[in-house]
């Protein structure tokens, strides 16, 4: 090395761990759930009763729980040895003193219940949906008469958890698996056995605000999670001073039967989807609308198909169920090496069915399938939703406890909620 007199080189026997990066968002989320009274808030209103508490309160555990889903860190023993070296400025950053224990947060998150659950969803709904927003500037979409709609996505995604093999001989005690209480066998569109959590998400489209996360073991109970989020809808437009009436809920293929359609319907709320089963296809005036020429034609974005669409009016679901639109859309079959993945292949041609309750004269048919396909920059949203994440991401083996770990999520009604698994 050249001596230089103008360099001088220090050395020490001290670490001096350098400040993680994610450490200045934490101050500004921090500081501003302080500056609105949020963090007050919570830690006066979410309670939990345990036979043994210790010092910590639901705030400390809720501090730990938005550092580690800003952070990004892959797991939470990731994020705990990158925090020790600052934990108390990082608690002092929420008015806590003391940074619990990972052993401390997942007792915890194994004794949340119900009521807690359901009382800290309330504060984050009340601070996050209408923060920053006014009916002028939460967006919507207008017909072609004039009325305007908030569009509402509702999706569920599936996500397989990995699991180890474990040798099970005669004279062995039967496994016990830790994610039993949040995983079940289920289907994940790709494999079949695995055990898998459902996600169900609301998002609304214009805003790209999240208004609700709802999961269950296995593949779930989608109409209950879809009453919970029709739930949180109404009450995003009560924020609003808005009816039910101008919601309009985009579901995919899996709400498709009548039955769901008719909650839906029940709840106030127009609706488009793709319908999931094609008995309809052999509905007579469904034959006689198929006979004739397509009510229009257009263009599949992606793989340059020509697709008919046909306009199949208003037809009664099932018996004593409400009537709803029907549209069909049909396009050329595959070869024959090539498997249909979606729609009804009869002879030379692949059906689709979509269903709505928009009327005609404000939606055309190809105004319904564009807006069931996302156009109009909702197709970056809706892919993000499906993003599956590492489930070594997940906080929690109980039910209550990985679901209050991902209300963290919306802190301020933003984010992706693929980082942290619910349920």
């Amino acid at each position: 090395m050249i001596p230089n007199p103008c360099i001088e080189v220090q050395t020490s026997p001290e670490a001096r761990p350098s400040v993680p990066p994610w450490f200045a968002e934490v101050v500004m989320i921090a500081h501003d759930l302080t500056t609105k009274g949020q963090l007050e808030a919570f830690a006066q209103q979410v309670r939990l009763v345990r036979g043994r508490f210790g010092r910590y309160e639901p705030i400390d555990f809720l501090a730990v729980l938005i550092g580690y889903a800003i952070s990004g860190e892959r797991t939470l023993a990731d994020f705990f040895e990158r925090v020790a070296p600052f934990e108390t400025a990082f608690m002092a950053l929420f008015e806590r003193a003391n940074l619990p224990h990972c052993s401390s947060l997942s007792r915890f998150l194994a004794d949340v219940d119900r009521p807690c659950l359901q009382a800290f969803r309330r504060l984050f709904e009340q601070s996050s949906f209408a923060e920053g927003w006014t009916p002028e500037t939460i967006g919507g979409i207008w017909d072609r008469q004039g009325r305007c709609y908030i569009v509402f996505d509702v999706d569920a995604t599936r996500q397989a958890a990995r699991q180890r093999a474990l040798p099970c001989p005669p004279e062995l005690p039967a496994a016990q698996r830790r994610l039993d209480a949040v995983c079940a066998p289920g289907y994940t569109g790709r494999t079949r056995g695995e055990v898998v959590r459902t996600r169900t998400t609301a998002l609304q489209m214009h805003t790209r605000q999240w208004i609700g996360t709802y999961a269950g073991r296995g593949n779930g109970d989608y109409r209950a999670e879809l009453a919970s989020a029709l739930q949180a809808i109404t009450t995003y437009l009560k924020h609003f001073a808005l009816s039910s009436d101008v919601a309009l809920v985009r579901l995919d293929g899996q709400y498709g039967d009548a039955v769901v359609i008719a909650q839906l319907m029940l709840a106030g709320v127009y609706l488009v989807t793709r319908g999931r089963g094609y008995q309809l296809l052999e509905h007579p005036q469904i034959q006689r609308i198929l006979a004739h020429p397509p009510t229009a034609s257009v263009t599949a974005s992606t793989t340059g198909v020509i697709v008919d669409l046909f306009e199949g009016g208003w037809l009664e679901l099932g018996a004593g169920l409400p009537h709803a639109r029907v549209i069909m859309a049909r396009h050329p079959a595959p070869p024959a090496d090539k498997k249909v993945t979606v729609g009804k292949h009869i002879g030379e041609w692949v059906y689709e069915l979509f269903i709505t309750t928009v009327d005609a004269d404000g939606f055309l048919v190809e105004d319904v399938l564009d807006l069931y396909h996302g156009r109009g920059a909702f197709e970056v949203i809706l892919a993000d939703e499906d993003v599956e994440e590492d489930p070594d991401r997940w906080c929690s083996y109980t039910e209550c406890g990985q679901e209050r770990n991902s209300g963290t999520l919306p802190v301020n009604g933003y984010g992706t909620c693929d980082s942290h698994w619910e349920s």
